[in-house]
């Protein structure tokens, strides 16, 4: 689950060359920093807004240097795929269905699918369209309370990736009734880490796993929410982008793999997971799928009930 954070409105849309000179607005994709805004401008592509879909061109970047989700083995980052996605769905709510700065978005589902070519690192930053289709839209007033939006990724002028996501987003007033007052800092030390070369990371700090019990096929989260990235901004849950990639490190862990490509993802945020209780990360291994990839079914468990699910396609990098 995903949420929003106030700024201005801007009506501006952006026109972006063949080079892109510039972010979206980075209010319409609910991230402070401004380095972590992948997307570079959009435009219609069909649809008024008023009908049961409408399409939209969606370009993003990915940098050759992100300070998290940096370039391994000739290989961009999926996670670059996965968050420009999300950042889709949140920006042409805003900017396109009148969706107020300060509404707190739900994310429910989230999956995708690529092909290697997607992610092969190049002399410049990766450039990417997303086309995108808006559909199964929930209309309330002049704005929406939620939709579903699938995406085609096309490089270079050839299709790499699909993908999409399903949300709802309510009112400021309407959140504090569901959430209340939620705490949006941890406390505490956090426990000791897996070994970060064990997960695919180089910085223990990037680590969101700890160290199991010899044997267990768990884990439990490390939450630190004064990671710049992994939290970059105040919410009052553990946020989506954050599982998924903790199911990732768990798939890797489990699986012995810890330079694998993560090709498929199909995921489910079935409640708020809670920054003030223990999350548990556990992780299936059910074998390879036709395509001789390896198919891991991550689970995240909290007081004893499933907040999290997803099945993950990893690919062996070479």
């Amino acid at each position: 689950m995903l949420s929003a954070i106030p700024a201005p409105r801007i009506d501006t849309v952006p026109s972006p060359g063949p080079w892109s000179t510039t972010t979206v607005p980075r209010g319409y994709v609910h991230r402070a920093a401004v380095a972590e805004v992948l997307l570079t401008g959009w435009e219609s592509a069909g649809g008024s807004g008023t009908g049961p879909q409408d399409s939209f061109l969606v370009r993003a970047q990915w940098p050759r240097g992100h300070a998290l989700f940096a370039p391994s083995g000739g290989h961009q980052d999926p996670m670059l795929l996965i968050e420009s996605i999300r950042q889709a769905g949140s920006l042409l709510s805003h900017a396109e269905y009148g969706v107020p700065f300060g509404h707190q978005f739900l994310m429910w589902d989230m999956s995708f699918a690529a092909e290697p070519a997607a992610f092969t690192v190049g002399p410049t930053p990766t450039e990417v369209e997303l086309h995108t289709t808006c559909h199964d839209i929930v209309r309330r007033g002049r704005t929406i309370a939620g939709m579903r939006y699938t995406v085609s990724v096309v490089r270079d002028g050839h299709a790499v990736a699909v993908g999409g996501a399903r949300f709802s987003c309510t009112s400021p007033t309407a959140h504090r009734r569901l959430r209340g007052e939620r705490p949006t800092m941890t406390e505490g030390i956090l426990p000791p880490a897996v070994a970060p070369a064990a997960v695919g990371r180089t910085s223990q700090k990037d680590v969101l796993l700890a160290a199991p019990a010899q044997g267990e096929p768990h884990w439990e989260l490390r939450i630190d929410t004064d990671h710049p990235i992994y939290f970059d901004h105040p919410v009052d849950h553990i946020p989506g982008m954050v599982l998924i990639e903790a199911g990732r490190q768990a798939a890797r862990a489990a699986t012995h793999r810890p330079d694998a490509i993560l090709v498929g993802m199909e995921s489910t945020f079935i409640r708020y997971a809670e920054l003030d209780a223990p999350c548990r990360m556990e992780a299936e291994v059910e074998g390879l799928d036709s395509d001789g990839h390896l198919r891991v079914h991550v689970t995240a468990m909290q007081q004893g009930t499933q907040v999290f699910n997803a099945d993950l396609t990893l690919r062996d990098p070479s």
